[in-house]
């Protein structure tokens, strides 16, 4: 079955059956493999991306059910002159990263917060920021999102 939707800007189409995940649909006939697979039962947040603006874990959505809808994946938050998104940006800016493989779903959800409540309150960010990340960089990913929104100009020299 033919499936058209806009992925990062672009139209595709894509030729899959309408159960399989959109996860797997992103990674192989699109070819975005920055979205990655965690846990397959969307608990992790390891595969977030947006569609249509709404942070959704892309693992356990069928692609029928995202069939016209915009999605937007880690790649897609670059800009066209390769200016990567502030939040993107203040992730290397407190080094947030330690294995590195929750984090472009760390990102996305990210990305989702700042653009409903623009400058989250650490409670927010608690609430907000379920995915899971093994290396535990919680206090970072803070850190870094209190950096993009411009709240915190020292919290990216105190990273821990």
């Amino acid at each position: 079955m033919s499936i058209s939707l806009n992925v990062n800007g672009k139209a595709v189409s894509v030729d899959a059956e309408p159960d399989t995940p959109l996860l797997w649909v992103l990674r192989e006939d699109v070819g975005l493999t920055g979205t990655k697979f965690g846990c397959g039962v969307a608990a992790c947040g390891a595969c977030s991306v947006h569609v249509d603006g709404e942070i959704t874990r892309s693992c356990s959505i069928a692609i029928a059910d995202v069939a016209g809808k915009n999605v937007t994946t880690i790649e897609g938050l670059k800009s066209a002159d390769g200016t990567l998104h502030k939040v993107q940006q203040a992730w290397i800016d407190v080094q947030v990263p330690q294995c590195g493989y929750c984090q472009s779903g760390q990102i996305m959800a990210a990305v989702a917060l700042i653009q409903q409540t623009g400058r989250p309150t650490d409670a927010q960010i608690d609430e907000a920021m379920t995915n899971i990340c093994r290396c535990g960089t919680y206090p970072r990913i803070r850190k870094a999102i209190r950096a993009a929104t411009g709240q915190a100009a020292a919290a990216v020299k105190g990273a821990a």
